[in-house]
């Protein structure tokens, strides 16, 4: 009989022998050990060696009498707890005993310690398969040290078979408990509680969007991580940009608070402890690191031909990096991808506690508030469960539950792991809502509104809506999106679109940057509460001017990776003064206008020496984006361009910073929304590669009606023939000139007619928000059809 196993001698298809976890840790040391892959060593108890320790005494007469009790009715808790007990009453064979604790020294002997410390993992015969998830059922214990304590770490490990949680997801699963063995991996530690740890998918887990790899991170051991104690970093690394060493593909660092970290007990084992201020404000990662351990990962789902979830460890005595664990992710890729369900709020409330959105679905019911799962019986099914943390002790009352609210834990924590898989909406992290939120109160946890989730007070209506993207038709004319929130980009990426037709960078200044470009630059002008906000805003960049250049280009990357290759058109800001002004520190670097809606905004900022600074922080973002990370689909547009000098001027400005129309592809649009636009047509197309028609603004300006007054709100119509005309004159004359025309305005979504209007006109591209993009593609392909059947 074959009890231990070493890693080196196992492969992924071993599942049977010794588990998933295990299998695929053979895997990754004989196969992608040598492409470079750092594994930790280690060895694995079988299946056969899991039977042979059942048989012994009766112990599986006596297993299998206590879930006789349990179809009898009998408690799932005492059940459990019957079992484990008489799993932990009984010795490990013999000659089981023996083979660990030879394996356990030549471990040592060959790593050169005596009594090494080990990470001791169960791994279910039928973990990681497809059809069923079993991370974090069964324990691990990590700093296991000594042969006695292994063995004690084992005998508990096997016990882990029959935890509650465990029984309750095989029990929903229709598993046979005896039917599935435990195997026992035994691995050297990686010193990360002087280090790092995390978590890594190869695809973003909440969306599915397949191009990205999402890593977390935090200090110490992983298990702060993965059960959700710490908020951690999350890095995005844009997978098609990686091959390229010239190129920075991490599009985004985010520095979680960090608030606790896992490192060794004094006498074996761990504890938690409270981070440094110094670690709470310092990423985890370097670019180089995130970058190696995507590229890893990356390489393992290329082997495996699946997306990955995987673990990972940082020494903190060599620096070096190592993969841990690496298992088939089983929720995303089983989802339908030709269906896209969409859920929307239709109604208001009061938003209560704020944090990270799990899946994308809305669920109401009453507040249970518990701080433990052995309050299960008083949690009604459908209500909210509010609590600190999850771990899998809380999975049989998760899976009652219409949504889950957490105090902490990122988007790889146990709370989002499970609640993605039971398909429950979620929101993690929100710091304070078991404080926030009472017992029995009425709320509604909303998933829907991109990747910051909400509770709001009372049941506020919603509707679901499915769309069939496989019956979708094919048009000449592009179908773009309008997007503006960098966070919700990656949920659309299953909708067929053409690109982006409008990216407004203000949305990401006014939400993630917040301050206003010349309070950085120049802080001696800003009130002393200003500049205490700026300071708070801006911790962690000695030079305050990288704080904006870094948000601004975190987030029109993530906007750009979600459409490649194709085209992303990103408009500079078009914040009139009075908006400005409303940025931290904006007051003192804007004047007060009487009509800002024509006034001092888009390109005549740009040149002007009040607000050139500024715009060269906007354009050094933009390159960024373009040069360093690679997404050259990102296309420059200029808003509220009067003249062709105008132009000139803001086209020289650009160059001066690194982005002149033309070098390494960039492509620079210009809004068409103001009858100069349109009238001088050809001198704008001498200048411009393409233009993109601002329907509001060119109806307000053409027909002389204030586009916000309720007064004239009968006299504002795009479908007025003196638009209309405008547009059909603007997309001849750009034709003409081989220059692209689209359209980036709402009424396309609210009339079909005015949408057969575009495309009679010849019109290139139309460019709506993502809910309305099936509808208008359908009126697109009935325009050409009738058009074609005209011609």
């Amino acid at each position: 009989m074959r009890r231990v196993i070493r890693f080196a001698d196992l492969e992924r298809g071993d599942v049977g022998l010794v588990g998933g976890k295990n299998a695929s840790l053979g895997e990754l040391v004989g196969h992608l050990g040598p492409a470079g892959v750092r594994v930790p060593d280690g060895f694995a108890t079988t299946a056969d060696a899991f039977r042979e320790f059942l048989a012994r005494g009766g112990l599986r007469d006596e297993v299998a009498a206590q879930f006789d009790r349990l179809r009898e009715g009998a408690p799932l808790a005492d059940v459990g707890a019957a079992v484990r007990a008489a799993v932990l009453a009984t010795p490990l064979p013999e000659a089981l005993a023996g083979e660990l604790t030879d394996g356990y020294a030549r471990l040592g002997r060959e790593a050169g310690r005596t009594d090494p410390d080990v990470a001791v993992r169960s791994s279910a015969t039928a973990e990681d398969l497809p059809e069923a998830s079993f991370a974090g059922q069964q324990e691990t214990y990590l700093n296991v040290r000594g042969p006695e304590a292994l063995l004690d770490a084992c005998r508990r490990c096997f016990a882990s078979l029959f935890t509650d949680r465990a029984i309750d997801y095989r029990e929903r699963l229709g598993f046979d408990h005896l039917a599935v063995a435990l195997s026992v991996g035994v691995q050297l530690m990686v010193r990360s509680d002087l280090g790092g740890s995390g978590v890594m998918f190869t695809l973003d887990p909440e969306s599915g969007f397949p191009e990205a790899v999402v890593v977390s991170a935090a200090w110490g051991l992983g298990e702060t991580v993965v059960s959700g104690q710490v908020d951690p970093d999350e890095y995005l690394v844009f997978k098609p940009l990686l091959k390229d060493p010239g190129l920075d593909p991490v599009l985004q660092a985010v520095c979680g608070p960090k608030r606790h970290k896992s490192v060794y007990g004094d006498e074996g084992l761990t504890r938690i402890v409270e981070t440094s201020a110094e670690e709470r404000g310092a990423l985890v990662l370097d670019h180089g690191e995130v970058r190696r351990l995507a590229e890893w990962a990356v390489a393992v789902e290329e082997h495996y031909g699946c997306p990955m979830d995987l673990e990972w460890a940082k020494d903190g005595r060599s620096g070096q990096l190592f993969v841990v664990q690496a298992r088939p992710e089983t929720v995303q890729s089983r989802r339908r991808g030709a269906v896209l369900r969409r859920y929307r709020l239709t109604g208001t409330g009061e938003r209560l506690v704020d944090g990270i959105a799990v899946g994308e679905a809305v669920g109401a019911g009453p507040v249970s508030k518990l701080s433990s799962p052995v309050e299960i019986g008083r949690f009604p099914a459908g209500a909210v469960l509010v609590t600190a943390i999850t771990d899998p002790d809380w999975e049989p009352l998760m899976k009652r539950a219409s949504a889950i609210v957490t105090d902490h834990g990122g988007r790889t924590s146990h709370a989002a792991i499970v609640s993605r898989e039971l398909g429950v909406p979620a929101v993690v992290g929100t710091g304070r809502a078991t404080e926030v939120l009472d017992d029995g109160q009425e709320v509604t946890v909303s998933c829907a509104e991109g990747a910051d989730g909400h509770v709001y007070r009372g049941r506020v209506d919603f509707e679901e809506s499915e769309t069939d993207l496989g019956s979708l038709p094919a048009t000449r004319t592009k179908v773009m999106l309008n997007l503006a929130d960098p966070a919700a980009a990656f949920r659309w990426w299953r909708l067929p679109a053409d690109g982006v037709g409008l990216a407004r960078t203000e949305f990401v200044v006014a939400h993630q940057v917040r301050v206003h470009p010349l309070a950085l630059l120049h802080p001696d002008r800003l009130s002393p509460e200003d500049r205490r906000l700026v300071d708070a805003l801006s911790d962690g960049h000695p030079d305050r001017t990288e704080y904006f250049v870094d948000r601004l280009a975190q987030g029109v990357a993530r906007i750009a990776a979600s459409r490649w290759p194709d085209p992303v058109v990103v408009r500079t800001s078009d914040f009139k003064t009075n908006e400005y002004a409303r940025l931290v520190g904006g007051a003192p670097f804007e004047p007060v206008e009487a009509n800002p809606m024509i006034g001092w905004r888009g390109a005549s900022r740009y040149y002007d020496d009040r607000y050139r600074e500024g715009f060269a922080l906007e354009c050094r973002a933009l390159r960024r984006v373009r040069d360093e990370m690679g997404l050259t689909n990102l296309v420059v547009m200029i808003p509220f361009c009067r003249t062709p000098e105008e132009a000139d001027r803001v086209l020289a400005v650009m160059a001066e910073n690194g982005l002149a129309r033309g070098r390494n592809g960039l492509r620079v649009f210009v809004m068409a929304e103001i009858p100069a636009n349109v009238l001088l047509a050809e001198e704008f197309a001498q200048r411009f590669d393409g233009f993109s028609v601002g329907s509001n603004d060119l109806t307000q300006l053409t027909l002389g009606v204030d586009r916000d007054s309720d007064l004239l709100a009968h006299l504002f119509d795009e479908s007025n023939p003196a638009v209309t005309r405008s547009i059909e004159t603007l997309i001849a004359t750009a034709h003409a000139a081989g220059r692209h025309v689209g359209l980036c305005g709402q009424r396309p979504s609210n009339d079909p007619a005015f949408t057969r209007f575009l495309v009679d006109a010849g019109i290139d591209s139309i460019s709506v928000t993502p809910d309305s993009f099936a509808a208008v593609k359908q009126q697109v392909a009935a325009a050409e059809h009738a058009r074609h059947r005209t011609d």
